[in-house]
């Protein structure tokens, strides 16, 4: 479990800065635009190849590394998931519903924030 998370920690570090140099290299917002299919790319790639292998490489790679880079990637595969598993109307109810509630969520955010300041 340690050993994992350590992974985890490493690859999300690596990620994270590979998501602000993308974001200082490239005009807002494209520079997360890029970053989002970029890490759906690889996460997909990467599921296929580390799927069924007992290797550390998933924790260091899909959960860390591609997770500090941007969880765009994480929910374009979940929604993918649900979709190969003929569970196409749990996949719909999951973008919308994270699309929405997201965005909502954040609005909400910024009101209390703002509200308090």
């Amino acid at each position: 479990m340690m050993t994992s998370l350590a992974l985890v920690a490493l690859g999300g570090a690596g990620g994270a800065s590979l998501r602000f140099l993308v974001g200082q290299a490239v005009v807002f917002p494209m520079g997360t635009v890029a970053v989002n299919i970029a890490g759906s790319l690889a996460i997909g790639a990467l599921w296929v190849l580390l799927e069924g292998r007992a290797s550390q490489l998933a924790p260091l790679l899909i959960t860390g590394l591609l997770g500090g880079f941007t969880t765009f990637s994480a929910f374009s595969l979940d929604a993918l998931r649900l979709v190969e598993a003929g569970r196409a109307g749990a996949a719909l109810a999951y973008v919308a519903g994270s699309v929405i509630f997201s965005i909502a969520a954040c609005a909400a955010g910024l009101w209390i924030a703002r509200s308090l300041a």
